[in-house]
């Protein structure tokens, strides 16, 4: 599904060139659940936003599907984005001026799922996330976790074929974080492929396999036991 070939990111000034990215090879086949993990600076978030198609490599090639992503034209890959990829930003990026029901209902509009439709989708989301009561409020109104539950909601919505989690849980008290954990691994076991970001030990063993990054290079690979189902 996913298929990285000597990826380099690099920030160049007048006198030297910053690697943030060195030399990344990376396959991730389809229904996998792979995690991330490494010290800050390390390269995690530019390593998805490449992936989610946010950001371009340097240097190297990025296949999805087989398509040659670092050969795609703006356009199609924001088609790509648009249908393929649910993404959950450590920092929500929710619309401030939209409701959490509107902001739940964007990825849907993108797609054009019709009304009636998008409708029932958005209710079910609103209720499996217990923010029925909510649904009119704006991001401003909302505490932190909150913001966070709207910006997974919003993500897993159109059922994407992968779901990027920059530390889709750090801002969520534990009780919150292990219902949103559990909510990934049923997505996974319905066949959704989840690459996740995060510092915790715990929230990496829900997944099957766990990649270290230091200093932009990959320096371990390891697969795992899923974890079992309550």
């Amino acid at each position: 599904m996913i298929k990285l070939r000597e990826v380099d990111k690099y920030v160049d000034s007048r006198f030297q060139r910053t690697f943030i990215l060195k030399g990344i090879d990376l396959d991730v086949e389809q229904g996998e659940f792979v995690t991330i993990m490494g010290p800050s600076g390390a390269g995690k978030s530019s390593i998805m936003n490449i992936i989610g198609m946010l950001d371009e490599p340097s240097q190297g090639e990025y296949y999805f599907f087989d398509e040659p992503v670092h050969k795609m034209k703006e356009r199609k890959k924001s088609e790509m984005h648009k249908h393929y990829i649910g993404f959950i930003f450590q920092a929500y990026h929710l619309i401030d001026e939209l409701t959490v029901y509107e902001n739940i209902e964007t990825p849907l509009l993108y797609k054009g799922v019709k009304g009636s439709q998008r409708k029932s989708m958005v209710a079910e989301m609103l209720d499996r996330f217990q923010m029925v009561a909510k649904k009119d409020l704006f991001p401003e109104q909302l505490s932190g976790g909150q913001q966070q539950l709207v910006g997974v909601a919003r993500a897993i919505i159109g059922q994407p074929k992968l779901l990027l989690a920059d530390e889709p849980t750090g801002n969520l008290h534990s009780e919150q974080g292990d219902e949103i954990m559990q909510i990934f691994k049923k997505l996974n076991q319905e066949g959704m492929t989840i690459i996740q970001v995060t510092h915790s030990e715990a929230n990496a063993a829900y997944g099957s396999r766990t990649i270290r990054l230091v200093d932009g290079a990959i320096v371990s690979d390891t697969k795992q036991e899923k974890i079992a189902s309550n």
